[in-house]
């Protein structure tokens, strides 16, 4: 036999028993006199509860406006485009799934710390995108209308982020990847340096590890950090150091937050992490 869980007793007859006591001892004025304390009692419970949740989301939504005055119209900007755009990959096969919109916060509550206000305001981008029916091309030109240069390699970088993600990275979103790239106008330097990195797996929690535990990564790994193809010589690579680390120098984009500056600072470490390990070489 089976195991089975034993679930808690029920108390299906308790309410008849309550009623036919009321009945014998209070006739039947006995018993609407309860039935109106019930109905009163549920009302006020009910107005109770509204209460506390109108009270608990207009909290909420206070602390999201007040997080984003606090920002930069910049800052600001550069989220909700984030997300749009974002969210218009996710659409690309005419679906948005749950998965899709997990892996998007996901993404900003692990890789860039949201907390919980700032995920509340992230949802609600979400949903607004997810609803909206403005046009890739429109954000894309908005967005390089908008920002320099390296704000663009930092989005393209942040959209290889949430694209690996996956297990598996459809063609038909790689593809539009690089379209997007393109739109930027990313040089292509930059865009073979983007997506190899992703290409080969890399990270600097991954770099670190191997050498915690005394194993080289792949060379081709820290080749495709700096733009490289295997076997570049020492001139090629210190050149590709000096240009990468001029491009995504984190006060360069500063003006759209902390949590971008630190995206630049990560991608500062694994350029210097990869051009140590071939200067060594």
């Amino acid at each position: 036999m089976q195991y089975q869980r034993h679930e808690q007793p029920g108390c299906g007859g308790c309410i008849l028993i309550v009623l036919l006591f009321s009945l014998l001892t209070g006739g039947f004025s006995g018993l609407f006199n309860f039935l109106g304390f019930l109905l009163y009692s549920g009302i006020i419970a009910i107005l109770i509860f509204i209460g506390i949740f109108w009270g608990f989301s207009y909290w909420i939504q206070k602390k999201v406006s007040t997080y984003e005055a606090s920002q930069t119209e910049s800052h600001n900007r550069f989220v909700w485009l984030l997300v749009q755009i974002l969210t218009n990959i996710a659409k690309i096969d005419g679906v948005v799934t749950k998965e899709e919109i997990s892996a998007i916060q996901n993404f900003f509550q692990h890789n860039l710390r949201y907390d919980q206000t700032r995920m509340y305001w992230v949802k609600n981008l979400i949903k607004e995108a997810v609803s909206s029916t403005q046009s890739m091309d429109s954000l894309l030109q908005e967005f390089r209308d908008t920002f320099a240069y390296e704000p663009r390699l930092i989005l393209l970088e942040l959209i290889y982020q949430v694209l690996y993600t996956k297990t598996q990275v459809p063609e038909a979103e790689l593809k539009l990847a690089r379209d997007i790239a393109n739109f930027l106008q990313i040089k292509d330097y930059d865009k073979r340096t983007i997506e190899a990195k992703y290409k080969y797996g890399y990270s600097q929690q991954q770099q670190q590890q191997q050498q915690a535990y005394g194993r080289p990564g792949s060379m081709d790994q820290y080749y495709a950090v700096l733009g490289l193809k295997p076997g570049a010589d020492a001139a090629m690579i210190k050149k590709a150091h000096r240009k990468l680390s001029l491009k995504y120098h984190p006060d360069k984009v500063q003006h759209l937050g902390e949590e971008f500056r630190a995206v630049a600072e990560e991608k500062m470490k694994e350029i210097n992490a990869a051009y140590d390990i071939l200067k060594k070489k």
